[in-house]
């Protein structure tokens, strides 16, 4: 199955936003969020199983080909909410289905629960709750951060001779296949010199200086209005098992789907998730208002 895709970029606050979109300008639009050191090429084994959709898949900042944020500015959890915020200032889209995976699933999370007018339908792609600690670990957890911006500074970015080179060494430290890594480092390198470089930020890799509470973590997750769709795969995240454990019966409205795959599930098995996300979808259109 082929689908037809074209670049795609916002700007918003001085950050280019770049992204992968289908052409179907006048079917429903769909947000598709990466995970933390992916990009939009995640959901390309997805889209052909999507059809009737304006599929927008948004290559975070730091991320794929969007822009980094200024030399004095850091990734914080809350500004991935606020990028979300902006774009639909911008786009001033009526409330969409967003599909997510992973750490762009905690972001949309977050923003499901404070802009609820902003999202129609949540789906999660192994990928549940929010990342949390306990509040005597705070002080341990600002040390930490901060300390990890001072060790960033002197390291460089490893350079390969070949693109090959790169798809083996991310396929080295993930559960993914040659074909799927291959697709996400494709958009991820940039040529420099005969070498072939990542183009994420290497501040991605910065600790966070702070967590969210579990009880600010359940409180946010409690105020999620919308439906969510959580599929995840059998031999994905260890966390996302604790999660569905700890956080799923904090959603008013949540269907849990378990697919044979690891983490990157939406790419391993695209059709079987797509078919758990189009009927999700079609439970929400015929439910009576």
């Amino acid at each position: 199955m082929r689908i037809t895709t074209e670049e795609i970029c916002y700007d918003i606050n001085e950050v280019s936003l770049h992204g992968l979109t289908t052409t179907d300008d006048d079917q429903p639009i769909t947000l598709c969020l990466h995970g933390w050191l992916d990009n939009a090429a995640s959901f390309l084994p997805l889209m052909p199983y999507l059809p009737n959709r304006k599929l927008i898949a948004l290559d975070w900042p730091g991320h794929g080909f969007s822009s980094h944020r200024s030399l004095d500015a850091h990734y914080h959890f809350i500004d991935w909410v606020y990028d979300l915020v902006q774009l639909f200032e911008i786009t001033q889209w009526p409330a969409v289905d967003i599909v997510a995976h992973s750490m762009g699933g905690m972001v949309a999370t977050a923003f499901a629960a404070a802009f609820p007018e902003k999202v129609k339908s949540l789906t999660l792609l192994d990928s549940i709750g929010l990342i949390s600690d306990k509040p005597e670990n705070t002080t341990e957890q600002l040390r930490k951060g901060l300390t990890s911006r001072l060790k960033g500074l002197s390291k460089q970015k490893n350079q390969h001779p070949s693109i090959e080179s790169a798809v083996k060494a991310r396929v080295a430290v993930s559960d993914m296949a040659y074909e799927q890594a291959q697709l996400i480092v494709k958009r991820g390198l940039v040529q420099q010199g005969g070498k072939y470089i990542w183009r994420a930020d290497s501040r991605l890799r910065n600790a966070s200086p702070y967590r969210l509470t579990v009880e600010q973590a359940k409180q946010l997750i409690s105020d999620v209005q919308c439906p969510v769709n959580l599929v995840y795969g059998d031999k994905g995240l260890e966390m996302v098992h604790l999660g569905i454990k700890e956080f799923s019966a904090l959603f008013s409205d949540l269907t849990v789907h378990k697919v044979s795959g690891g983490h990157h599930v939406h790419m391993e098995a695209p059709q079987q998730v797509a078919e758990k996300i189009t009927a999700f979808w079609q439970q929400i259109a015929t439910k009576v208002p």
